[in-house]
């Protein structure tokens, strides 16, 4: 896993925390709050050496524009637009697309009715395998999308727990994040066993994540560099074990932020170069 270079991000924008309960989120934000925790969770960023790019097109009244990875795929060739599972963030690769062209990064695809997918339930496990979470917001039509946009990449697709249900959102993401070429940190309990076997036969290493740090998005982590990390404070058990796994592990607060949306730090960033 290569250094995180360059990263869009999106402020969180007081007037749009309006919708907050149409959104499923927790409890109402504190915008003040808010915008400072995105303030020194931008700050960390910056002091892993990445360059952070601020979204500036607007997606009037959704809370959720703000968790920014769920509206693309980046690839080699360029931007994938994703099309959410939840409705009410289907505006969002619009916005995302311009502001997409004014950094310089071409969309090559876009997923059309009746594929979707969230960048939630995707992520790239080396530079030719992207795994990908069959659920409640990514079905089959949005898998075989994304397989036909990467010609040479094996797209792996694993099921994911129905756990809550459809209304309380479940990525892959949600369980496993990974560390470094050969380290993730999961949560066993509800991870795919074919996904446990995979990342065993890969020669990874796995952190694993107490129940008690679950909900908590213990498993929620963004690699800024090789095991180098940032994780929503808190989370404790699973911290230490990152720690013992060699990970230096660097924190931010995230109650208004990160908790009441359940988006933690990947959630926030749309990685647009590592290397």
């Amino acid at each position: 896993m290569a250094p995180l270079r360059r990263v869009l991000v999106r402020r969180p924008r007081p007037e749009d925390l309006g919708a907050w309960r149409e959104y499923g989120w927790r409890a109402e934000p504190d915008p003040v709050r808010m915008v400072e925790e995105h303030e020194a969770f931008c700050a960390e960023l910056e002091r892993a050496d990445a360059e952070v790019l601020f979204a500036e097109e607007r997606v009037e009244g959704d809370p959720d524009a703000i968790y920014c990875y769920d509206t693309a795929l980046v690839a080699d060739a360029g931007a994938i637009l994703l099309r959410s599972g939840k409705p009410g963030r289907r505006r969002e690769p619009a916005a995302l697309e311009k502001d997409l062209a004014r950094i310089g990064v071409p969309v090559v695809a876009r997923l059309e009715h009746p594929a979707c997918a969230d960048g939630g339930d995707l992520l790239w496990l080396d530079d030719r395998t992207l795994l990908a979470g069959r659920g409640y917001r990514t079905n089959d039509a949005g898998i075989e999308t994304l397989r036909r946009a990467l010609p040479g990449v094996e797209v792996l697709a694993f099921d994911i727990p129905h756990h809550h249900g459809s209304g309380e959102v479940l990525h892959l993401m949600s369980l496993i994040s990974p560390l470094d070429a050969d380290l993730a940190v999961v949560f066993l309990p509800l991870a795919p066993s074919r996904l446990v076997e995979l990342l065993r036969e890969r020669g990874f290493a796995i952190v694993e994540v107490p129940e008690e740090e679950f909900d908590s998005m213990g498993p929620n982590v963004l690699a800024l560099a090789p095991r180098l990390a940032l994780a929503l404070d808190g989370n404790m058990v699973a911290r230490s074990r990152m720690e013992a796994s060699g990970v230096d592990v660097r924190v931010y607060g995230g109650d208004e932020l990160s908790r009441k949306g359940d988006g933690g730090p990947t959630c926030l960033t749309r990685p647009i170069l590592r290397g």
